[in-house]
């Protein structure tokens, strides 16, 4: 499987009677990070507004455009980017090439990261969120690109991608102005939404490959599990700091004695704001499962079926700027059937000897493919799913 050069960084806010002072992060470390392709175009292949129909037409070509632009194989080498294909692209393409990779490397690695236990995590994706949501969750600014539901309580994740042009592939120092002017936000946004848990990443397409500055909360009771085994370079443990713009100076945490060390914040408990969006979450599971009953009607061709469940589907090539490295099989199960996400996880961090890059979320399965060779057998890959070879 690929893989994407990562750098993890811990931060703090600071509180004051006013609302978030400071934030104060630190780096953790970086290394090469496993990352899906499948489970990549899994997350964006319904990245829109559950309330309205999906345009399987438009998914398609969303699909193969996407895979036209990044360039990966079943090996262990680095995801990469058809830059010069991109930087020849209108602007607006650009953007969207960068913004669904920061989605999909964002969801992949956060999987990758926290190892969260089978069943006891769920993850949804809303480019538009519904309209459940948007009563707890503002509908304009700040708003959650991800949103896990756990059993800690619910965490919001934000996803940038950007086309870097720069030989160092992350950008030096700590902390770009943008980073900085977004932590910021998010820090008044948590505490706004009784100390909401969320995580941030900056995926950064370029000649080096695909790289991701991810920000972590310290002291979340939802990302304690965080992996650290695939960092290959420490981080310094000397903190760098976000201001906040508000009248209030005066601090609850005074982190400046600390000796240059991140103070533990207490758990967040839910409840209040949190209480309110965790059960907000909880009702949007109706509107994805009638999309997906929708999506799986509209499907004419059946691969197959997947533990007695029948399996609608089509396979997509990433053709749009010419010859295709890779097709992707893009199908929806009639209904939900669980498989384990660990096993699947492990299993992918180690693709080696044939193995096919397969991911199945919820009822979404995408199976990726070099065109290279022959398509796999619908028995192959379901075999694969349920861990029987």
């Amino acid at each position: 499987m690929s893989t994407v050069r990562a750098r993890v960084w811990r931060f703090t806010i600071e509180k004051g009677k006013a609302g978030a002072e400071a934030v104060q992060a630190v780096e953790i470390g970086q290394g090469p990070l496993p990352v899906s392709l499948a489970a990549m175009v899994n997350i964006n292949a319904l990245a829109c507004d559950l309330r309205k129909t999906v345009d399987q037409r438009v998914r398609d070509y969303e699909i193969s455009l996407l895979l036209s632009y990044i360039i990966g194989g079943q090996g262990k080498g680095p995801l990469g980017v058809e830059c010069s294909a991109l930087d020849s692209s209108a602007g607006h393409i650009q953007r969207f090439v960068s913004e669904c990779t920061g989605l999909g490397v964002m969801s992949a690695a956060s999987e990758a990261l926290f190892d969260w236990k089978p069943g006891a995590s769920r993850l949804s994706s809303f480019d538009v969120l519904p309209g459940k949501l948007s009563r707890v969750y503002a509908k304009t600014g700040v708003r959650p690109d991800l949103l896990y539901d756990l059993a800690a309580g619910p965490v919001a994740g934000e996803a940038r991608g950007r086309r870097r042009r720069a030989m160092k592939m992350f950008p030096p120092g700590k902390g770009t102005p943008e980073q900085k002017k977004r932590l910021e936000k998010l820090a008044q946004w948590s505490v706004d939404h009784d100390d909401h848990a969320y995580f941030m990443s900056w995926v950064w397409l370029g000649a080096g490959g695909v790289y991701v500055d991810v920000f972590l909360p310290d002291g979340s009771a939802a990302l304690t599990g965080l992996k650290t085994g695939w960092i290959d370079v420490p981080g310094g443990a000397k903190p760098w700091e976000v201001r906040v713009s508000r009248p209030d100076h005066r601090r609850v945490v005074n982190v400046a004695q600390q000796q240059g060390h991140m103070v533990d914040l207490p758990h967040p408990e839910i409840s209040g704001e949190g209480a309110a969006s965790r059960q907000a979450i909880s009702r949007v599971g109706p509107k994805v499962e009638k999309a997906m009953d929708r999506a799986f009607s509209r499907e004419e061709h059946q691969l197959g079926t997947l533990n007695g469940v029948p399996v609608r589907g089509r396979w997509i090539r990433g053709d749009i700027l010419g010859e295709a490295r890779h097709e992707v099989l893009l199908g929806v199960l009639g209904e939900r059937v669980e498989v384990n996400r660990r096993a699947q996880r492990e299993r992918l961090a180690t693709l080696a000897g044939g193995r096919l890059d397969t991911f199945l979320d919820g009822r979404r399965l995408t199976a990726v493919r070099p065109v290279d060779g022959p398509r796999p057998s619908w028995d192959r890959i379901s075999a694969e799913l349920l861990e029987q070879t």
